[in-house]
């Protein structure tokens, strides 16, 4: 990269921790699949030996069993970087990428998908974290800085150039290239739009959801999701409660965490449309493109919304190719890393469809943020449709957490991908070792 600075220093280890927060004695996060879970990440740091100690910090989102996995798996692809120079790391992030993922023997395990990848990931995003903090940068500014060339060489294009080709994402870059600063500008004074997911856990009592609708309007926030798919009966009437405590103008969007099979996301939506909902989320199996694409034309004009649980670029060409999504729900964990969420973001703008990143697990919010700032600024240079997840746990663990100002993310502006945990909260939630779980 042509960033004008040199990052000799080598990376000479590294450590992974399995964390988990016990997020399941509240139910929080609880839907209709996951009803009890466990807030958890696989966690990687770095280490250096630059003068100033950098570090990059990556991490990949579970909920609870199967973090060993992902602890075990990111140790497998993290010892592929040790002892390298980091100038040799930055000039080639596009050809590193190639080269994490192209293991035969790992491969063999994904390929590009499941434990491998959500491990590949956590180092990548380390990797790019490492990159942020030796420019002195957020990440959506390291991004935000860089030539279209320089971009494009860091996307991984294989198996997508038949839906979007170097020479059209070299184009569509350099068309907003002229007025990125005007736009970085502007969502520095009115920040990202938000919507909160904190008043509709499917483990919440009517009281709760009602009174954490009234808490959130006071707080300036204007739109709302509600976990569905447990039992219809319940679904109409936290919808009405949520509807009656929000009013008509509020946004109001459903999930149903994939419980439903096509036919039954069809009837359900049916129903639930008298609250007006503005997207129902993985109505069906996520890996069904073609039930998504029969559930999103029935239902028009309630969109779907999915993306959480693609494994791959080449799953999203494929929604994308079928209009089988109205909103991309990337998920910056699940994809591997930053690159593959680039191919991602690109391939929506060429098709038109929105990127509202997900939000709902550790670290998420903090991660989608950076990623949906460089979305406005240099490759959609649209608002419109946008919205991002927040939810409200778990980010007083973070050294640069969220910040939301009626409804709005402000912007980041700590060097690194805001991915750093306390290292007080690592030692405390370190499973199975840690106080949280000792006691």
């Amino acid at each position: 990269m042509t960033t004008g600075n040199s990052h000799n220093f080598v990376i000479t280890g590294f450590t992974v921790k399995d964390i988990r927060f016990p997020t399941s004695r509240n139910l929080d996060g609880s839907d209709a699949m996951n009803t009890a879970p466990d807030y958890s990440a696989a966690y990687v740091i770095f280490y250096t030996d630059s003068s100033s100690g950098l570090e990059g910090h990556g991490l990949t989102f579970t909920i609870g069993r199967g973090n060993d996995l992902c602890v075990a798996a990111i140790k497998e692809i993290a010892q592929k970087v040790v002892g390298r120079t980091f100038d040799s790391i930055a000039s080639d992030m596009g050809g590193l990428w190639y080269e994490l993922v192209g293991d035969s023997q790992l491969r063999w395990l994904g390929p590009e998908k499941g434990v491998m990848h959500l491990s590949t990931a956590a180092v990548v995003n380390a990797l790019w974290d490492l990159y942020a903090k030796a420019e002195h940068k957020p990440l959506w500014k390291l991004l935000v800085d860089m030539t279209p060339e320089e971009l494009v060489a860091c996307v991984p294009f294989r198996y997508i150039e038949d839906a979007l080709t170097q020479e059209e994402t070299l184009k569509m870059l350099k068309k907003l290239q002229g007025t990125r600063n005007m736009r970085e500008t502007e969502i520095k004074k009115v920040g990202f739009p938000a919507y909160t997911t904190a008043a509709g856990w499917l483990g919440y009592s009517d009281e709760k959801i009602r009174t954490l609708c009234r808490e959130a309007m006071a707080h300036g926030w204007n739109d709302f999701k509600l976990k569905v798919g447990a039992d219809i009966k319940d679904d109409i009437r936290r919808a009405k409660i949520i509807r009656e405590e929000i009013g008509p103008n509020r946004k109001l969007m459903v999930d149903a965490n994939q419980v439903w099979g096509v036919t039954d996301a069809i009837k359900n939506m049916h129903i639930l449309a008298e609250y007006n909902p503005y997207w129902i989320e993985e109505p069906t199996n996520p890996d069904d493109i073609l039930g998504h694409a029969a559930i999103s034309k029935a239902i028009t004009p309630i969109g779907v919304a999915t993306g959480e649980h693609c494994h791959n670029r080449v799953m999203f060409k494929q929604f994308f190719q079928t209009d089988a999504m109205k909103f991309c729900q990337l998920d910056t964990f699940r994809l591997g890393g930053v690159n593959e969420v680039l191919a991602v973001i690109l391939m929506a703008a060429k098709f038109k469809i929105p990127v509202c990143p997900h939000g709902g697990g550790v670290g998420l919010s903090e991660s989608a943020l950076h990623i949906s700032l460089f979305d406005y600024i240099c490759v959609s240079g649209s608002l419109e449709n946008r919205i991002l997840e927040y939810v409200g746990h778990l980010h007083e663990h973070f050294l640069d957490p969220v910040t939301i100002k009626n409804g709005r993310y402000l912007v980041p502006e700590k060097a690194g991908y805001s991915s750093e945990m306390y290292q007080k909260s690592l030692n405390e939630f370190e499973f199975p070792q840690g106080k949280a779980w000792t006691s």
